[in-house]
């Protein structure tokens, strides 16, 4: 195991890059991953971290990379995102690194 120092907190991450406890996850954490993937966050991704942290929370499941794509795309019509930007935002996996930047337990990516 590894770990992340974030604000004076030490956060445990398993050998893939994944926060071993879902509640030690806050917007710093997203960052500082994010960052060691040279990755630089933006308003869309934002939207697609937030909206799976709200899923899993609710249902303690990961949604499909459809759902996440579907529904997330239709929050960012507006926006200069669309949904067929999301396989952009996250170029090291897409669903499994965003799920690793929002939190998700590693287990769960398996269905990305």
């Amino acid at each position: 195991m590894s770990h992340i120092d974030i604000g004076g907190k030490s956060i445990t991450l398993n050998p893939e890059g994944f926060l071993v406890n879902f509640g030690d996850w806050d917007e710093k954490v997203a960052e500082a991953l994010a960052t060691t993937e040279d990755l630089e966050l933006g308003h869309c991704h934002w939207e697609a971290i937030r909206y799976l942290r709200e899923y899993y929370t609710e249902f303690e499941v990961n949604p499909s990379p459809r759902k996440l794509v579907r529904t997330v795309g239709e929050k960012l019509t507006v926006g200069k995102c669309t949904t067929r930007t999301l396989d952009e935002l996250f170029p090291l996996g897409g669903c499994k690194q965003a799920c690793r930047l929002a939190g998700l337990p590693q287990f769960f990516r398996h269905a990305c």
